[in-house]
């Protein structure tokens, strides 16, 4: 993906066998978990008008001019508009459903339930979950078999988005040689900002050149304090937040989405709208509240940088935010992602769920609900690490497409913005 697609990318999105189980550290992120070749999990998120001079007069004669006739009038001349060309054309409706979703796929190498996923259920993009050593040649190696699966019959010739949580610290996916050693972010916060778009430049370029074209980072979630970071499971404890205060983790994190930009990755700001206020990881514990978080909080505005700065996609948290929505994960919850999101902060990129194939907050839900709840939300991908729930969630989708034309009507919605990122992406 070059720069200037990325910048069309920008500009259209600012207007992962039921043998497989998540490992340790999974959609929130937590613990480092062993690579097994027979687990999937994931890591963790207007012009100028000037004026003509008058002429200078000339002197006029005084003989009679002869009379001219007036000149014909012409029409109005109107340029006839092409109607934009449909993203979506040709396309089935088990297609256009299958660009909703991100399947896991084994960092470590290949896993059928993974590659059935993209070709039989047409799942159009891929999140590299677990621990590697292999390094950027081998791993560009996984990432371009995976795409080999992208064929006109299963995602319409459409090419994946390669994701990977890449962030530092404990939440480094990709490792090995070619890969630098990525600090927590919290270490990176202590840097000049323009030091940190330095450093994220190296790191996106390695991951460019491992065939990665979408990191789920930067995380701008905030953590009130040091003091706060034992409790706070999902971020504090592993030090993935920038900093203590908005600012801070707005300015950071900012810089790491520019350097990844700068390398022509990709970013995902995340967990919206924030997880640095709660305590138990929603990946193993289900009731998580945040009781403070509104509509107007102050730590929204890391948020809202980073839609500014033009990032790609945004990342849903499934906590509970009494405030906003009391009865619905966010990631479940209208109010939290159209609302919020969409029409309050201005958001009509890409959005996509953490982690549903296996958390423990949404375990109350089936996973056929699971997917519709994310997508009639307003989300554009929903996250399923764990492969073997592809089917269901696929099944359910397309099952009340065909039966409620709203929802169908929201199907063909994301998939335009997915679509259309794909084609800016592809050049």
């Amino acid at each position: 993906m070059t720069a200037r697609h990325l910048r069309a990318l920008r500009t259209t999105a600012l207007g992962a066998t039921s043998a497989l189980a998540l490992l340790a550290l999974a959609a929130c992120g937590s613990g480092s978990p062993t690579p097994s070749s027979a687990t999937t999990s994931r890591a963790d998120t207007a012009p100028t008008t000037t004026t003509a001079p008058s002429p200078t007069p000339t002197p006029t004669r005084t003989e009679t001019p002869t009379p001219t006739a007036p000149p014909a009038t012409k029409p109005p001349t109107t340029t006839p508009t092409t109607p934009a060309a449909d993203p979506l054309a040709g396309m089935s409706l088990d297609q256009k459903v299958g660009q909703l979703f991100m399947v896991g796929a084994a960092a470590t190498g290949p896993v059928p339930a993974t590659d059935t996923a993209i070709t039989r259920y047409h799942v159009g993009n891929v999140i590299l979950v677990g621990r590697s050593q292999l390094g950027v040649t081998k791993t560009k190696a996984i990432a371009d078999a995976l795409q080999r699966h992208a064929t006109s019959s299963a995602t319409h010739g459409l090419p994946l988005f390669v994701g990977v949580d890449q962030e530092g610290g404990n939440i480094q996916v990709l490792r090995g040689p070619g890969f630098s050693t990525m600090p927590t972010a919290l270490a990176q916060g202590t840097w000049a900002p323009a030091t940190l778009r330095g450093e994220a430049h190296t790191w996106g370029s390695e991951l460019a050149k491992a065939g990665v074209n979408l990191n789920l980072s930067p995380v701008m979630d905030t953590v009130p304090s040091p003091a706060d970071n034992e409790a706070n499971k999902p971020v504090g404890y592993w030090h993935r937040q920038f900093g203590y205060t908005p600012a801070t983790v707005a300015s950071h994190g900012v810089a790491f989405l520019q350097g990844m930009h700068d390398a022509d990755v990709a970013t995902t700001v995340k967990h919206f709208p924030g997880l640095g206020r709660v305590q138990g990881n929603t990946d193993f514990t289900s009731g998580v509240k945040d009781t403070e978080t509104t509509a107007d909080d102050p730590y929204l505005a890391p948020f809202k940088a980073g839609i500014t700065a033009g990032t790609e996609a945004v990342m849903t948290s499934t906590a509970i935010y009494t405030r906003i929505d009391p009865d619905n994960p966010g990631a479940f919850s209208h109010a939290v992602v159209t609302g919020l999101l969409r029409d309050k902060l201005g958001f009509d990129g890409v959005v996509i769920t953490d982690d549903v194939s296996s958390a423990k907050q949404v375990s109350a839900w089936s996973p056929g609900q699971r997917a519709v709840k994310a997508i009639a939300a307003g989300n554009d991908i929903v996250l399923a690490g764990v492969p073997d729930q592809i089917p269901a969630m696929t099944a359910a989708v397309v099952a009340k497409a065909k039966a409620d034309p709203a929802f169908a009507k929201q199907v063909d919605a994301a998939a335009t913005r997915v679509v259309t990122a794909k084609k800016h992406l592809a050049g």
